[in-house]
């Protein structure tokens, strides 16, 4: 198996059957050319790893292709080679992109060690490309599963904003996937080649928190033996994520909302003003407009957050999706626990369909994790569905009366939908309900 491609490009015949030779016989495959034109051919048509590239050229200079190869093929490597070699032609070699400069003769035993530290950092920058595809793939609005009308129109308000540098807050119950939203909010922006930062305002205390965000310089409080970056800093070109921003100190809200206000900070026992520029999402499940009114939560802060809302519906308003997710879960755990390959009983599917879900997907992940443990068959069953599960069989088996409050709302339901000709804000506002609750109560109902 050849090691890679490399290209000779040098107008002396001779030297490229030379130097073709020698390559060839460390491994790797050959390819020739006489000048500029060919030369950018054969990078074109082929998957070039090193360029093995004469200065001086029929139809221009290799100091100039250089930086031509590199900005098409920045993957590709360039070793310049020269007759008569000089310092300010090497110099500028290096400044565009070239591996190395050697002079011809002088520095052959040079070529063959070069060429393969050439071809080793052409290799590495394929696999961190890879790595940063697979990231991408794993984080973007691709991944994240579910066919039903909710979560599509969440998806699509979420890519709207994506490309733009607008605050945005993820309201939800906990367990939606407000995370899962936020990276791929952070992938689908131009912002996706920096970090994506995350911190739980409820995880930590007000100080370590404070220290966290904003970092400190070395001797700010006991313990500081160091400086350290805060998160900002961390961020800074990318994305900031605050989940749980409703636990967020009422003090840290103000030094919060100065940071968003003029893209600076002052570090815990420092002087100076550090800049950063970062896109803040924010999350949480608490309601942060009732929560200002009533001045647990700072409403200057609040509103500064709430430039775009996305309200991520519950796994309850979504049971389309229960089937996708659960495949995706079970085939996970599968691969984690070494197991073979597990199918889904039509009872254990229907049982996980008329479940509540309080904990949402984070819940169902957990559910899924423990059935794939417990099964000692290919087809997962109610049985090893948790007891509050598998509980569910009863209710759905009792039959239900006519004069049920279930069927009253249903029927009531139906009435203002057919009032309204299938508007459904307009019936949301009519019965008094959230818009999310409507169509929850309609899935829920199998109101078509």
């Amino acid at each position: 198996m050849k090691k890679g491609l490399v290209l000779i490009i040098d107008d002396e015949e001779k030297i490229r059957n030379l130097f073709g030779r020698i390559i060839s016989s460390e491994g790797f495959e050959v390819l020739e050319s006489a000048d500029c034109k060919s030369g950018l051919k054969k990078l074109e048509q082929n998957n070039v790893d090193v360029v093995l590239c004469d200065v001086k050229l029929p139809d221009g200079n290799g100091v100039e292709l250089t930086s031509k190869i590199k900005s098409i093929y920045p993957l590709t490597e360039v070793i310049l080679l020269t007759a008569y070699g000089n310092i300010p032609d090497g110099v500028q070699a290096i400044k565009n992109g070239a591996f190395d400069y050697i002079t011809k003769g002088d520095d052959n035993e040079k070529i063959i060690p070069l060429l393969f530290r050439a071809h080793e950092k052409v290799q590495l920058k394929k696999r961190v490309k890879d790595l940063e595809k697979k990231v991408s793939q794993k984080f973007s609005f691709d991944s994240i599963i579910g066919r039903s009308k909710n979560i599509a129109e969440v998806i699509e308000l979420a890519k709207s904003v994506a490309p733009t540098d607008t605050t945005v807050l993820l309201l939800g119950e906990t367990g939606t996937g407000k995370e899962v939203f936020a990276q791929a909010i952070h992938q689908g922006s131009e912002r996706a080649a920096k970090n994506f930062v995350a911190l739980n305002c409820s995880t930590f205390s007000k100080d370590i928190i404070e220290s966290e965000l904003f970092g400190h310089k070395q001797g700010a409080f006991t313990g500081a033996i160091k400086e350290k970056r805060g998160l900002l800093e961390e961020a800074n070109g990318g994305t900031l994520f605050l989940d749980e921003i409703g636990e967020m100190h009422f003090e840290l809200q103000a030094k919060l909302l100065r940071v968003l206000e003029t893209n600076e900070f002052i570090k815990l026992g420092d002087t100076k003003t550090t800049k950063v520029n970062f896109r803040l999402i924010a999350a949480t499940n608490r309601d942060l407009k009732k929560e200002s009114e009533e001045n647990h939560f700072r409403s200057d802060l609040y509103y500064r957050l709430n430039v775009f809302q996305i309200q991520l519906p519950a796994l309850r308003e979504r049971v389309k999706d229960i089937a996708p997710l659960t495949s995706f879960f079970v085939e996970q755990f599968c691969a984690k626990t070494n197991k073979k390959p597990m199918k889904t009983g039509s009872g254990y599917l229907q049982l996980l369909e008329k479940y509540d879900w309080p904990g949402n997907i984070r819940e169902l992940k957990n559910v899924i994790e423990r059935s794939v443990i417990l099964s000692k068959n290919e087809v997962l069953t109610e049985s090893v569905l948790p007891f509050e599960l598998q509980h569910q069989a009863e209710k759905s088996n009792s039959a239900v009366s006519p004069f049920a409050m279930t069927n009253v709302e249903k029927q009531h339901i139906q009435k203002v939908l057919a009032y309204t000709k299938g508007n459904k804000a307009e019936t949301a506002r009519l019965l008094e309900i959230g818009i999310a609750t409507l169509y929850r109560k309609i899935e829920e109902y199998g109101i078509n």
